[in-house]
């Protein structure tokens, strides 16, 4: 086991709950190290349901085309912690933290921190300020874990730019019952005269933000309103008043990814405004668009050794897809596929406990031949196999359990063994992570 494995495994252990929302731990443990998060690149701060991974992608690959060295802190990983902290360098491309480097600023948040109770992501997020600050760099891309008014992130007193990408209802528990009070807490990212960007949003959602970016004096920049971003012609175009782009279509498939590529346009366009830099050349947005990849969306396995439970000329697909809305943007771009290339499709899904499975059931009825369903493996919050599988089966979709993701691939597989199938492993980050880790791959 690598050292900073065990580190993460002793930090898991200062906090009763996994979630905790409190911005009190951070600040203190902050100060304690001397408040990095005071000497960090300019920071585009991103929050939103859906899409916020995507739209970061989409940045870090134009920023990285124009030349930036660019820092970008995600969450949730997929195989590796590691992947949560990618170190841009200057002349060159960067990559995720080092095992030497992640143990380095484990053990200080650690010795800094003293025992005291603090969640997870919280202590972990105060070591990717650490290492953001001793690494220079033109712009550090920052998601949000949860929420976003009493996130571990929402420490930074001046971002450049605030994101919010598409809102939808999740994390109920945390975060409200009903879409304005979850817009709420994603507006608790903006501060007072730093620029907004927008995503399209459900008018309820966009009255929010309005009345918070008015309250404190942020330039709003709303998706629809201030600009626009489509597909015509099997090209992407972006317009504002001031510029039209006309760009290739994203590298990352699915008609969604039009949306997050917009939003990243928008988003770099101010951050050059606002920090003074040159605007982003149009041939840098292009090659950021092909050049992006954001493992887990949509992803295509063509190689590895889950392809081999299943035949030569199935497709097989991951897909993070983990909400109501996520699912219903999988399913259209699903269903593109099969306008394209008919082939029967099969969901092998695995879902939280804390999610709406019905409803993100019933976005495939109708298009899937069959699902198939695991409990996630290593999750205590896991939905049981049998539970989903019957809810999937109360929506009207074929429905069946497996015990391994390995059984599911073969009987996903066999489906329809005449014909060469779709195959979709979905419903989970979690679940995604486990099929990556068992395909050997290190996203």
């Amino acid at each position: 086991m690598a050292q900073s494995d065990v580190l993460l495994e002793r930090l898991l252990k200062l906090h009763p709950r996994r979630i905790d929302l409190s911005l009190d731990r951070m600040h203190r443990l902050l100060a304690a190290l001397d408040h990095p998060e005071r000497r960090l690149p300019p920071v585009i701060h991103v929050a939103g349901t859906n899409g916020k991974g995507s739209t970061i992608a989409f940045m870090k690959a134009m920023a990285e085309a124009a030349g930036l060295a660019v820092h970008v802190y995600t969450s949730p990983h997929l195989v590796r912690f590691h992947e949560r902290i990618w170190l841009g360098r200057r002349g060159g491309k960067g990559g995720f933290i080092a095992e030497p480097h992640l143990a380095e600023v484990l053990e200080e948040c650690e010795r800094a921190n003293a025992g005291k109770p603090i969640t997870f992501f919280e202590i972990t997020t105060a070591a990717a300020f650490l290492a953001f600050s001793r690494r220079p760099a033109d712009l550090l891309l920052l998601e949000v874990g949860l929420g976003g008014r009493l996130d571990a992130t929402n420490v930074i007193e001046q971002p450049a730019v605030s994101v919010i990408t598409p809102v939808a209802l999740d994390h109920a528990e945390f975060l409200g019952q009903d879409l304005a009070a979850v817009a709420a807490e994603k507006a608790g990212i903006i501060k007072h005269g730093a620029p907004v960007v927008l995503a399209p949003q459900p008018d309820e959602v966009l009255a929010v933000m309005d009345r918070e970016a008015r309250r404190k004096g942020a330039p709003l920049y709303a998706a629809q309103h201030h600009w626009q971003c489509y597909e015509q012609h099997g090209r992407l175009v972006w317009e504002d008043e001031e510029s039209l782009f006309d760009l290739p279509l994203p590298a990352l498939p699915g008609r969604f990814q039009v949306e997050n590529a917009g939003t990243a346009i928008a988003a770099l366009r101010l951050f050059a405004e606002r920090t003074g830099r040159p605007p982003f050349a149009e041939k840098d947005l292009a090659r950021g668009l092909r050049k992006a990849r954001w493992p887990g969306r949509l992803q295509p396995i063509l190689r590895g050794p889950l392809r081999r439970h299943i035949g030569f000329d199935d497709e097989l697909w991951l897909d993070g897809a983990h909400n109501p809305h996520a699912a219903r943007a999988l399913a259209a771009a699903l269903a593109e596929f099969e306008e394209v290339d008919e082939k029967p499709l099969v969901l092998i899904i695995g879902l939280l406990k804390t999610k709406d499975a019905e409803e993100w059931l019933k976005a495939f009825t109708g298009l899937a031949a069959q699902v198939i369903c695991l409990t996630i493996p290593g999750q205590d919050a896991a939905m049981p196999a049998e539970e989903l599988a019957a809810l999937a089966c109360r929506v009207g979709l074929s429905a069946r359990t497996a015990a391994t993701l390995e059984e599911a691939l073969r009987a996903a597989s066999h489906c329809r063994p005449e014909l060469p199938v779709r195959i979709v492993i979905a419903g989970s980050l979690y679940l995604v992570g486990h099929a990556l880790a068992l395909n050997g791959d290190r996203a």
